[in-house]
């Protein structure tokens, strides 16, 4: 039993004294959440923010960095399914059947002309078939709905290339290797094709 005063203002002030030592915000740090940013790799089926992504059907290219840009809002387009499966059945008409035509009107039935990857697919096909004039109109449109989609920056240096404009393919390497280094697949494949000798032709 306390048995005066001063001693019960004497435990009160022990009792409270944790209290006090334990500030607020260490309760909420301790809670964790793994914040920071969500960003690359997150939940985004497509790999990372600065390139076509291959469909989830096919592997994944290595070396890569991610980024922790923010995305663009169009990248949340591979969240609807029909829009998903639409971009793996063209993709697997360019790059399994070479059916370039078709691909092209596999990915305007899409209904997302103004979506990078689209866009740069569509620059692809049209270079294939040839046709330079539209594979640059569609080049350009992907870059301007995503100035850091390395991938169009690789194929539209290959078309620089294949147009007999080394230097602005030059540019083009140096773009990409400030968006994903030097050692990303991009940069190798088409610095490789800089060092070919002019009028070569290319596979890519």
């Amino acid at each position: 039993m306390i048995r005066s005063p001063m001693r019960l203002a004497t435990h009160v002030a022990l009792l409270t004294v944790p209290l006090i030592l334990l500030p607020p915000q260490s309760v909420i740090a301790a809670g964790g959440g793994g914040g920071g940013g969500g960003g690359a790799g997150g939940g985004e089926l497509y790999g990372s923010s600065y390139s076509t992504p291959a469909p989830p059907s096919y592997p994944q290219e290595k070396g890569k960095r991610t980024t922790q840009k923010k995305r663009p809002a169009k990248q949340s387009s591979f969240d609807d399914p029909a829009f998903r499966d639409g971009y793996r059945a063209a993709y697997a008409t360019i790059y399994e059947r070479n059916d370039y035509a078709a691909a092209i009107e596999q990915l305007h039935a899409l209904g997302r002309d103004d979506h990078p990857n689209v866009a740069n697919l569509i620059g692809y096909s049209y270079r294939k078939l040839g046709d330079y004039k539209q594979s640059q109109v569609w080049y350009e449109r992907a870059l301007k709905a995503d100035p850091n989609h390395v991938l169009t920056w690789n194929y539209y240096g290959l078309w620089q290339i294949e147009q007999g404009n080394r230097d602005a393919a030059q540019y083009h390497l140096s773009r990409i290797a400030e968006i994903c280094g030097t050692t990303c697949d991009e940069y190798r494949s088409l610095a490789a094709a800089l060092e070919k000798p002019p009028g070569t032709s290319l596979v890519y």
